[in-house]
């Protein structure tokens, strides 16, 4: 997800897509506990991503409570 998709969205828009990620991270440990996951990049992708969304909700907040 690019950077600039994540600044469009709203805090909430964010906060269930950092839900969504979490739930697919666990997904892709579970696959590759058991030896299915091909890409095991997707895993750090996925943190990434999750980190990317939780600094944006970061920035967000701080706007807002400087406003």
């Amino acid at each position: 997800m690019k950077i600039k998709e994540i600044r469009e969205k709203t805090i909430e828009e964010l906060k269930k897509e950092v839900v969504d990620l979490k739930k697919k991270l666990l997904d892709l440990r579970f696959s590759k506990t058991s030896n299915k996951l091909e890409d095991t990049a997707s895993i750090s992708n996925t943190k990434r991503d999750i980190a990317r969304i939780r600094t944006v909700i970061t920035e967000k907040e701080k706007e807002v409570q400087n406003a």
